[in-house]
């Protein structure tokens, strides 16, 4: 049995909600090309569980599989380096105010996960033909909003499952040193270009099924609620441009100033980044750096000659492959989700 410890080091988080802990990465972090461990966001529906050490994969499989860790850890390794963002990231931002963690921008991170690909663990088991979906289970659990004690539990395609292309992973290392508890030490799963919620953390059980998975984290929260259309699934992220310099509220000299972010999407790479000043003229286009890594966020920056005293208000948005470019205001939804406007950041010069 694997003991969460409860003297875990937050200090460096922008803490959103003490228990079950949430919190965002401060700006530090998100300047850093890959954020470090202590500073990156955090998103936990109930509190740390134990876990047991053991990943059990059961259900429509011709072989059912108990594995440990270290069976885990000897199988052929992939690493990769993610951008992860909470599916709620930039709530705050819509009006009127959704229920949910009130997200203000920085719920995302940067980081280098390393574990076995899913797909290699599934042919062990030999999933059934008829076989459509694969679930997750954390062995994390609590009461959900005033109803039962369940667990968090979300499920993939089998074909996205069982795709080598689709780079999913059972992780047990991030950024070169084990899973953190706040992270799901032991084992998490990892599911690039998805929100955040797709990547279990505490992993402790995989059922492949003969039918679609409907639990509560997967057909009832986690869904875009729109009040003019059909319910949709929170799935890949939506391209986003993030100001990490200067900050919001900032004191300028007037001359010339170099606007910094980071730019991600969740279908493909980001393709052009673009800046506007003061709302008044056109987007001019930010210098995009090329994506280093296929999962990963890229640079960006802008030359700003801050000329005139008073205060000053930047945007940036980004274009990704597909060519969804985030929009100038928010769509709203009923729990919150996907808020990818562009960012508006008002600095001082003087």
């Amino acid at each position: 049995m694997t003991t969460q410890t409860s003297g875990l080091d937050r200090s460096g988080l922008v803490v959103i909600k003490a228990d079950p802990f949430n919190a965002e990465t401060p700006l530090d972090g998100l300047r850093e090309p890959i954020t470090p461990t202590r500073l990156h966001y955090v998103r936990s529906n109930f509190a740390l569980p134990d876990h047991d050490g053991r990943l059990v994969i059961t259900g429509a499989v011709g072989q059912p599989l108990t594995l440990t860790v270290d069976e885990l850890r000897a199988m052929p390794a992939e690493t990769l380096t993610v951008t992860l963002e909470c599916a709620g990231n930039g709530r705050v931002g819509l009006m009127p105010l959704p229920t949910g963690e009130p997200w203000a921008g920085q719920a995302v991170g940067n980081a280098t996960w390393a574990g076995v690909p899913l797909h290699t663990v599934l042919a062990q088991a030999v999933p059934h033909a008829d076989a459509v979906e694969v679930s997750f289970t954390g062995a994390d659990h609590g009461e959900y909003k005033g109803g039962p004690d369940i667990h968090f539990v979300r499920s993939l395609a089998l074909a996205q499952a069982t795709d080598p292309g689709a780079h999913v992973l059972i992780a047990w290392a991030m950024n070169g040193e084990p899973l953190p508890p706040d992270h799901g030490a032991p084992l998490r799963l990892l599911v690039p270009g998805w929100y955040g919620m797709a990547s279990v953390k505490w992993l402790a059980r995989i059922e492949v099924r003969t039918a679609p998975y409907e639990g509560q984290f997967q057909t009832k929260s986690y869904m875009f609620e729109w009040p003019d259309r059909e319910r949709e699934s929170v799935r890949t992220m939506r391209p986003r441009a993030l100001i990490t310099t200067p900050a919001a509220g900032d004191v300028l000299a007037p001359g010339s100033v170099t606007v910094r972010g980071r730019a991600w999407s969740g279908t493909g790479p980001v393709t052009s980044v673009d800046v506007s000043i003061d709302g008044a003229g056109d987007w001019q286009p930010a210098q995009l750096a090329p994506r280093s890594d296929p999962y990963g966020w890229q640079d960006w920056s802008f030359a700003w000659q801050a000329a005139g005293t008073g205060r000053h208000v930047v945007r940036a948005r980004a274009t990704d492959a597909t060519s969804a470019t985030q929009p100038d205001s928010p769509q709203w939804n009923r729990l919150g989700y996907g808020n990818n406007a562009a960012q508006v950041l008002v600095v001082d010069v003087r």
